[in-house]
């Protein structure tokens, strides 16, 4: 029987077939006509996404491109929220501060360092509101990309998450998201996929919510396909 290789030999070995590989020219190029005949009409899109999401608990808000910020601060009223972080810089958070009427819910502006008001973001904050880059109909989930205007807390701290979907950025696949969005070309500094609240499960299989997350994801699917 053979000697063990010892480790520093193999990392040696396998980074030369690496570097061989690399030598003898280009990879060949990925055959993705089997992700591409992933294609569907927009509005079954739209109609794939939802039933995925509502599947795993994900609530719907039903808008157009000029209720949607009517439609949110309905269901801040209703739910009787006392403030709703929001993005003031972003666009769809300059939208939702332009239209937003005094008295009930209150906006919070996401506008400091989170060493400035940290305990205030993690035990004061009733929901969160954020703008999506799109969906993913194949297996349902929304696609975020957390920068200075959205930061990426907005959508993992609160209890609540509203996030603002156009259903013509609905992508038929992840495959497709990533080719259009040009994420083959360059990654985002950084990027969510989230399909539904925050849950797990203990060693019974007793599923729970909002432990490491929000409890209730709401999307606000604003119909802009006419």
């Amino acid at each position: 029987m053979s000697e063990p290789r010892p480790a520093s030999d193999s990392r040696s070995a396998i980074l030369g077939r690496l570097r061989a590989c690399g030598e003898s020219g280009p990879l060949p190029s990925l055959d993705t006509a089997v992700l591409q005949r992933r294609q569907w009409p927009a509005t079954e899109r739209v109609a794939r996404l939802r039933k995925g999401m509502e599947a795993v608990h994900t609530e719907f808000l039903d808008a157009t491109p000029d209720t949607w910020p009517a439609v949110v601060r309905a269901f801040c009223d209703r739910e009787g929220l006392k403030n709703l972080l929001f993005g003031p810089t972003s666009a769809a958070g300059r939208a939702l501060l332009a239209s937003w009427a005094p008295g009930g819910t209150q906006l919070m502006p996401y506008d400091r360092p989170v060493e400035a008001f940290k305990q205030e973001l993690f035990t004061g904050v009733d929901a969160g509101f954020t703008g999506t880059v799109g969906g993913v109909a194949e297996t349902g989930g929304l696609l975020l990309m957390p920068g200075p205007a959205e930061p990426r807390l907005m959508s993992l701290v609160p209890p609540i998450h509203l996030a603002l979907l156009r259903a013509s950025t609905i992508q038929d696949s992840f495959w497709s998201a990533v080719k259009n969005l040009g994420w083959g070309r360059s990654l985002p500094p950084n990027a969510l996929l989230i399909s539904g609240p925050s849950k797990t499960a203990d060693i019974e299989q007793t599923l729970a919510y909002g432990v490491h997350g929000p409890k209730r994801l709401i999307v606000v699917l604003v119909d802009d396909l006419n």
